[in-house]
């Protein structure tokens, strides 16, 4: 499937849910760049979350920030573009919804268990499993995205995401 009208499409959820590895297939299996948000972090919130403390929202404001000015430009200079990012609360992805009928949010609903296994098995990343607990808390579960349940292979997830949109 190939998307033929610009359309940024967030793939959200906790740490550990997979929005990397979806957000690289997903935009593979659509023809879409593929974008991060992880790298728009500034520095110092990197090593916060580096030392096991929780971000709040005066840490998110400059990255929200960021992010929406990117979808803004995504939106007028390219195609689809399937963006990685948390998203964990309604005014979040508020923040990013700069164009409802453009901006789309699919979540990634994963149980805890197999997030914090899924995190524990990672290496070489900032993003410690002890900050789950922060983000299962901090999430509000949307009821406007095309939701996935995430506990499931991957190769599975992304046709259940193609067949939601």
């Amino acid at each position: 499937m190939r998307l033929a009208h610009r359309v940024v499409i967030v793939v959200m959820g906790v740490s550990g849910a997979g929005k990397t590895t979806i957000g690289l297939r997903l935009a593979a299996a659509l023809g879409a760049r593929f974008v991060d948000a992880d790298d728009f972090h500034p520095p110092e919130s990197r090593a916060k979350m580096a030392a096991g403390v929780p971000l709040d929202d005066a840490d998110r404001a400059p990255w929200l920030h960021t992010l929406s000015a990117e979808i803004d430009g995504w939106l007028h200079h390219e195609g689809a573009v399937v963006l990685a990012c948390s998203a964990l609360r309604a005014v979040h992805r508020a923040a990013l919804r700069r164009d409802p009928s453009h901006v789309v949010f699919v979540y990634l609903q994963i149980t805890p268990a197999v997030a914090r296994a899924r995190l524990l098995a990672r290496r070489d990343h900032y993003f410690k499993a002890d900050l789950l607990e922060s983000q299962l808390a901090t999430l509000e579960e949307p009821d406007d995205a095309v939701t996935v349940d995430a506990d499931q292979p991957v190769e599975a997830i992304v046709a259940d995401i193609v067949a939601g949109l």
